[in-house]
């Protein structure tokens, strides 16, 4: 093994239904892939290109709590499917690319909006409203032997027993299928990626104290905690 000049930072894990855990090596998240969050979001439902941002890593917390981030007052919900890949590669095609996944689960991108909101008006990437710490709770990933490939079910999430979002994965503008292929033709793929699905209507704010529970039917249910 080759030496490094400051200790190797550790490989960040999500954990799995299986006990052992899901080794992480890139967040893809793609944007307004559910056509009523494209409207309240202020843009058109019609099926347009896929856009992608992306998340870090070490952003994903299996904790069951969200720590309120600082330099914002306007932290959204957005509850997702996670997609973790097994294998990968470049120009995938639909057809096959479920061939590549190991698993799915719940997870939430966790949004500074307002942040997002400033950085959009000044042309500027979201990062800082998206990639912070902490900011993609997630549950445990469940292999395909055991889900699946869930492509239609209810995904809702609730505040303090208030449902906030409603949803299908049916609703998809664009499936997981097609987000793996499209990903592939700009990005090489690899064993540890991991895709959020995008998100439902009902977006909104949380405050300290709120419980979470984020669920997909046939997947599972996350709840969390803002402190």
């Amino acid at each position: 093994m080759s030496k490094t000049v400051i200790p190797a930072p550790a490989v960040p894990v999500i954990p799995t239904s299986e006990g052992a855990d899901f080794p992480v090596r890139r967040v893809y998240c793609i944007g307004r892939n559910f056509a009523a969050h494209a409207v309240e979001m202020g843009h058109d439902p019609n099926r347009e290109p896929p856009f992608f941002f992306q998340k870090n890593p070490n952003n994903l917390d299996a904790s069951g709590e969200f720590p309120y981030p600082p330099h914002s007052s306007d932290v959204h919900h957005e509850v997702e499917l996670l997609v973790a890949l097994k294998s990968g590669g470049t120009n995938i095609s639909v057809e096959s690319a479920l061939d590549h996944v190991w698993g799915y689960g719940v997870c939430l991108d966790m949004t500074r909006r307002d942040l997002q909101g400033e950085a959009k008006k000044m042309g500027r990437p979201w990062e800082i409203g998206k990639a912070f710490e902490r900011s993609g709770p997630v549950g445990p990933v469940h292999p395909v032997s055991d889900v699946g490939h869930p492509d239609q079910g209810r995904v809702s999430l609730t505040i303090n027993g208030e449902l906030r979002q409603d949803g299908d994965l049916n609703q998809m503008i664009w499936k997981v299928p097609e987000m793996i292929s499209y990903l592939s033709e700009y990005f090489e793929l690899a064993a540890g990626d991991v895709i959020m699905a995008g998100t439902p209507a009902g977006v909104n704010a949380v405050d300290r104290g709120d419980e979470m529970v984020a669920t997909i039917e046939g997947v599972g249910t996350l709840t969390v905690k803002v402190v």
